[in-house]
């Protein structure tokens, strides 16, 4: 058997959870399927799979090694659809993280309007605010906010954005409107949090260069959708960036706040929140992601 071969039954094994179920879809016995495992892991001399007679779960090595042949098994994929197609038409698949807000706004739709024009791409959206090792989930591209300093990733800006401290009108009606930075403290905050830590250092503008005002958190949340749907509430006052909530602007569902102090959020360079699409370094890139890559490009065009 080939190393794709053994990959292969590597990854069915990991999915059917283990070696009886994995050895029933490909016709082999319990017996066959245990020296196919034990052959693999003689050959790299490493414990791939902790396995009991009730269930295997994957060791630290082995949990690298699935990623791994995930990946492989994706480019060969990839590679035979591009040769069995003609190069016009789209296939293979198409795998996209995105940051939970925008991504639910705009790589949603976009994805699904790509898929319908290009049938034979099977498209997967992960939404996470948190940071994701795309190579290691075995994803093609990420839709990010700010750079990633990963210099194994190629970073490529798609869009200009900044940030915007947002609120509802009946928000502001029943608490008003701050007029200073320093009001923050009398008002309720809708805060992100990133791997347990609350993003509440909020940076602004005055006459002597910046002030950072760490706010009272009164929600917390992982994910910005549902910061922004606090804020569409009238729960509290928001830091979003704005294609967030441009919409919202737009429709008086949100209003602005504090717009001549807001500077930045947690750093003044503006390229820390600009919008950004991140993707491995590699000399092949699958036709349908590079072709998703200009689509979306297009697609954000029209929205601005």
């Amino acid at each position: 058997m080939s190393k794709i071969d053994d990959m292969a039954l590597f990854v069915r094994v990991v999915k059917a959870s283990g070696l009886a179920a994995a050895g029933r879809q490909v016709g082999l016995s319990p017996a066959a399927m245990t020296a196919r495992i034990n052959g693999l892991e003689q050959h790299y001399n490493t414990r791939l799979l902790n396995r009991s007679t009730r269930k295997i779960s994957l060791t630290e090595a082995g949990q690298r090694f699935y990623q791994g042949c995930l990946r492989v098994i994706a480019e060969v994929e990839d590679t035979e659809a591009q040769l069995l197609n003609s190069t016009t038409t789209l296939s293979g698949r198409l795998r996209v993280t995105a940051a939970s807000d925008f991504g639910r706004q705009f790589i949603a739709p976009a994805l699904a309007q790509f898929t319908q024009l290009n049938p034979g791409v099977q498209a997967y959206l992960h939404l996470t605010d948190g940071i994701v090792n795309i190579i290691e989930h075995g994803f093609d591209l990420a839709v990010r906010y700010g750079n990633l300093p990963d210099s194994n990733l190629m970073v490529k800006p798609l869009a200009d954005n900044h940030r915007v401290l947002v609120a509802a009108p009946d928000y502001i009606a029943a608490m008003g409107e701050p007029q200073q930075p320093s009001d923050l403290s009398t008002h309720r905050c809708l805060v992100m949090e990133r791997m347990g830590e609350p993003l509440n250092e909020w940076q602004f503008s005055n006459a002597d260069g910046t002030d950072i005002i760490k706010v009272q958190p009164s929600l917390l949340s992982s994910d910005g959708g549902v910061i922004r749907q606090w804020a569409l509430a009238g729960a509290g006052v928001a830091y979003k960036s704005i294609w967030d909530v441009r919409d919202d602007l737009k429709h008086n569902r949100l209003m602005l706040l504090l717009d001549d102090y807001v500077s930045g959020f947690q750093s003044s360079d503006d390229s820390q929140t600009g919008l950004q699409l991140v993707y491995p370094s590699r000399h092949y890139m699958p036709m349908q992601v590079e072709a998703f890559i200009h689509y979306l490009q297009d697609w954000l065009a029209v929205e601005r």
